[in-house]
């Protein structure tokens, strides 16, 4: 069933825990996404990203993934993921998306806040939950490689979120969920991530909406439960997921290969194996992301 992204990291934050939200531009992605969720009987969302447009478009996988989550026995949100152009996110609106993100996090602040006000309206008129972004990861959505060791203030190019700032932003805007940099990145990491709950408890003692975890892959489950503890109410998590998928295809044409250098391996093996090893690891997940809670459905 679908649950609008403000619906559902209420759930989040009246459990505190936070809900998985996995970026799927492949049918074996969405699929896992939701049939975890109805394993484990928690929330879940699925998003489609701008930048994985290159992958399959949003007219491919958008309509797909509305119907998926309406058929669903588990709470779905369907959640653009880092759009930064206000005429893409009103063709996912229009296609059924009860969540989108504005994400002006490389812009100046003014502009930032004016086109957050933007999308804010135009989320409103379709009902919608509005995720926006203060702060720079330094990495983008869409980076392979991050210097975790490095995504500290100035390093990295990643540029904490101020928590003074962060209440002007949500004021000025009426955002229902705020993306916040506190030190994680985009991709895979080169080094250990270092995570400042410092900046992290100042923003939520300033803010009252719930906050967002970008670059959520890699990060230890020690520190996974110490932000939800600490606010996070929604965690992107697809690098890691689908580089593990991506080993296991890999693993398979060489078992496959190992007695047999001719052997056929078929397109749907690989898909199969794919879908197999990224419902077991968003499984995993959203159970590490529940923090304890009970299962909801």
């Amino acid at each position: 069933m679908l649950v609008n992204l403000r619906d559902i990291c209420a759930i989040a934050e009246q459990n505190n825990m936070a809900i998985a939200a996995f970026n799927t531009p492949s049918l074996e992605a969405v699929r896992a996404a939701i049939d975890a969720a109805e394993v484990t009987g928690y929330p879940v969302i699925i998003q489609h990203a701008e930048c994985h447009d290159d992958i399959t478009p949003l007219d491919v996988m958008g309509p797909a993934m509305v119907a998926l989550a309406e058929r669903s026995t588990a709470q779905v949100c369907v959640h653009l993921d880092h759009c930064e152009n206000l005429s893409y996110m009103r063709r996912a609106l229009e296609m059924g998306f009860n969540g989108a993100m504005f994400d002006g996090s490389a812009l100046p602040y003014e502009q930032n806040v004016a086109n957050s006000a933007r999308a804010a309206a135009m989320c409103a008129s379709f009902d919608c939950g509005l995720e926006c972004e203060l702060g720079s990861l330094g990495a983008r959505e869409g980076d392979l490689l991050s210097d975790g060791a490095a995504a500290t203030e100035g390093g990295s190019g990643a540029t904490y979120t101020d928590p003074d700032q962060a209440l002007d932003f949500v004021a000025s805007i009426g955002l229902d969920i705020l993306a916040c940099s506190f030190g994680t990145v985009h991709g895979l990491y080169r080094g250990e991530p270092q995570l400042s709950f410092e900046v992290l408890d100042q923003i939520r003692d300033r803010v009252e909406v719930p906050l967002v975890m970008h670059g959520g892959s890699g990060v230890s489950d020690e520190d996974y439960r110490k932000a939800i503890d600490a606010g996070i109410r929604k965690i992107n998590y697809y690098t890691y997921g689908v580089k593990y998928a991506g080993e296991t295809v890999c693993d398979l044409v060489q078992a496959r290969r190992a007695d047999d250098p001719a052997a056929v391996v078929y397109w749907h093996d690989m898909t199969a194996a794919a879908y197999k090893r990224l419902l077991e690891d968003f499984t995993q997940v959203i159970r590490v992301f529940a923090n304890g809670a009970e299962p909801l459905a």
